[in-house]
């Protein structure tokens, strides 16, 4: 069987690099900005730096690696009170990947850290010109630089690059499905919560009480029910037996005294003015309103009946 090659393609094309830089700046250091049409990416190594990119400002510390796009106005200044230290390099890419890194600001790791530190390396043994030229615009090669350096740094590069592409894309991944395991199980606990109640609509229940039958904690159920409904847990009791006390009273079997005792309420007043508190209505008006309503609809209904038969000799 013959062998058949690999393709390799390429997720990142780096074709050219335009400037690489390791600046240790003062504290009252700054840059008013510029705009170019490649990428440009600054980490900071040690310290902290103020950067703003387009209209956003950010305040950079170490570890912390931004992205500008292709066009985009930015700056730097350093904060009068700590002396930064930056890795910046300007490079050309059109490859679709470099999508992921638009007006992004990530963290290096260890290994993304390293190779930042062996493209600096690769530049100064590379380069004639120095690496802390804030306003060097063209890098000119040493006649005795060593053999294979562009190429090394672009990999450096591309290895950064797809490092932290890949790193923060699985990160991102695992954080869905945290996500999606912590909703479901949210869900289920607020159907508990919910069943719990709707079981308890006869009596007083406490917070402590659902807590215990919920095998929640106090904070957690209280944090459930405000995401879900905007209110606290008994707030919400109180209105699932307020919603049971309307359907009663629109079914018309038993009066308000029973109602009451049927809902666990000490006294027909206590009754009458939780009812009222939540819709505005005595159990009586809410009463009278449901018989309005049915009336005005029988007339109605009536009223129309009389109009199809007059249609007929």
């Amino acid at each position: 069987m013959p062998y058949v090659p690999v393709p390799l393609e390429e997720t990142l094309s780096i074709p050219s690099l335009v400037t690489i830089h390791y600046y240790e700046y003062g504290s009252n250091f700054h840059f008013p900005g510029e705009t170019h049409d490649f990428w440009e990416f600054l980490c900071v190594d040690k310290g902290e730096v103020e950067i703003f990119a387009g209209e956003r400002l950010h305040t950079l510390f170490r570890g912390d690696i931004i992205f500008h796009k292709p066009n985009e106005f930015h700056g730097l200044s350093a904060n009068h009170r700590i002396a930064p230290n930056l890795v910046v390099a300007a490079f050309c890419c059109d490859s679709p990947a470099m999508d992921f890194f638009r007006e992004r600001i990530l963290v290096i790791d260890d290994y993304e850290r390293e190779l930042l530190a062996r493209m600096i390396s690769e530049a100064r043994h590379s380069f004639m010109d120095p690496l802390d030229d804030p306003y060097l615009t063209r890098m000119r090669l040493r006649p005795d630089a060593p053999a294979g350096c562009l190429q090394i740094i672009q990999s450096h590069l591309c290895l950064l690059l797809l490092s932290l592409l890949r790193r923060y894309q699985r990160e991102t991944e695992v954080r869905k499905e945290k996500d999606t395991v912590r909703r479901k199980k949210d869900d289920e606990a607020y159907h508990r919560i919910i069943s719990c109640m709707s079981q308890h609509l006869h009596e007083h229940i406490s917070l402590s009480q659902l807590s215990k039958e919920t095998l929640m904690g106090r904070s957690k159920l209280q944090q459930l029910i405000k995401k879900r409904h905007d209110c606290g847990v008994i707030d919400l009791f109180l209105q699932q037996k307020t919603d049971a006390a309307r359907e009663m009273i629109r079914e018309n079997r038993m009066n308000f005294t029973e109602i009451s005792q049927a809902l666990g309420y000490s006294s027909i007043h206590y009754f009458s003015r939780q009812f009222k508190k939540i819709t505005g209505m005595t159990p009586s008006e809410y009463s009278s309103s449901i018989k309005g309503l049915t009336e005005e609809d029988s007339s109605s209904i009536k009223g129309l009946a009389e109009e199809d038969s007059s249609d007929f000799p």
